[in-house]
């Protein structure tokens, strides 16, 4: 049995379907991501999740309890946000122990063991701050710290009681890039050792899958595909994934052949190119009839041979360097083909002038059929 469920959610507000049919499952000690663009409901579920909003319809277990009707604070549940919701009149140590001095107010322990008292709240804070590595700053003024600093204590406030999950809703957001890289790592790391589940919210795709062991994907309120980070920048169920995460070569073509043959044929509408590629039997069978169907294939996997010979293999085209885009490590090539424009990705673009010709491969295996959507 899941951790958490969320079944059949809705919220809606006025018009607007934010969360429509949402129904996800998350596993005990699963670093879970809901990732999507702005207003996709990622936060909308999210917030759901922590009992911050009411669903219209649909319910959340936890732990085999229907817990949609309890309030926040009855839930267990620590929430990082955005802004990190740090109170500038506290020091650290404070802004720590609030969480924990709440509990205590309302009668629930801040662990099974300890009481409320002052001697659990301190050791609780210092253990929090530790982990955070922010041991020694109990008396800073919030307005002292760095952004990177800040978001470790809304992190640490979180840890601090120890709770049933974690819920981030675009903590990494406000701080600079690399500072963003090293947290994230940090971050992952700390929740694995502590063993516990986490809910995170992003529309950073490299974020997501960096972070998360699974990860739904979101747009117009709707949950679009689910999956490990590998098998949905590999395997996207519809163009709008495809689109979404990373960049994607996407390219129009007719089937030329049955949907009993082993190997399917395509025509692309730009430049006429025959491409062929592995497609199942369903696959061809939810082809719409006489229009063109989506061929998807990754810029990294496009191979290109500079000054090669005419194109005498499958899947080979001869195209002409119309540019090239130096990022560091490597450059993006885009490509003209007789009029199908494409982008490869190359480690170096040694011969690769703007103007020069080029033969250009396209593997089979790593052409993806896709259905609009």
């Amino acid at each position: 049995m899941s951790l958490l469920s969320r079944k059949s959610l809705g919220k809606r507000f006025g018009s607007t379907a934010a969360v429509d049919n949402v129904s996800i499952a998350v596993e005990s000690g699963e670093f879970f991501g809901l990732l999507g663009p702005s207003g996709c409901g990622k936060t909308t579920t999210l917030r759901i999740v922590a009992g911050l909003e009411s669903p219209d319809s649909g319910q959340v277990e936890f732990d085999g309890r229907d817990i949609t009707g309890f309030a926040p604070e009855h839930r267990g549940f620590g929430m990082v946000f955005q802004n990190y919701a740090l109170f500038p009149h506290l020091n650290v140590f404070e802004n720590v122990a609030f969480g924990l001095r709440a509990r205590g107010s309302r009668g629930i322990s801040p662990s099974v063991s300890e009481g409320p008292g002052a001697h659990s709240i301190t050791e609780k804070v210092s253990q929090a701050l530790d982990l955070v590595q922010l041991a020694g700053f109990e008396q800073r003024r919030v307005d002292q710290l760095s952004g990177g600093q800040q978001q470790r204590v809304a992190i640490a406030r979180a840890i601090a009681i120890e709770p049933a999950l974690l819920l981030f809703d675009e903590p990494l957001s406000n701080l600079d890039v690399a500072l963003r890289e090293e947290t994230r790592s940090e971050l992952r790391g700390l929740v694995k050792r502590l063993g516990l589940t986490a809910l995170y919210v992003t529309h950073d795709q490299e974020e997501a899958f960096a972070l998360c062991d699974r990860i739904a994907v979101m747009s117009d309120g709707r949950v679009l595909q689910v999956g490990a980070p590998r098998q949905l920048y590999e395997q996207p169920a519809n163009v709008t994934i495809a689109k979404f995460l990373g960049r994607n070569n996407l390219i129009r073509a007719m089937r030329l052949t049955s949907s009993n043959e082993p190997v399917t044929k395509f025509k692309t509408l730009a430049g006429g190119h025959t491409l062929t590629l592995k497609a199942t039997h369903d696959q061809l069978m939810n082809l719409p009839v006489n229009k063109p169907c989506v061929l998807a294939i990754r810029p990294e996997a496009i191979e290109i041979s500079p000054g090669g010979s005419a194109a005498n293999e499958a899947n080979q085209l001869m195209a002409r360097v119309e540019l090239g885009e130096f990022s560091g490590p490597t450059t993006t090539v885009t490509l003209d083909a007789n009029g199908l424009k494409l982008e490869a990705l190359v480690l170096k673009a040694d011969e690769l002038d703007v103007g020069k010709e080029c033969l250009v491969t396209l593997p089979a295996e790593q052409i993806r059929l896709l259905p609009e959507g």
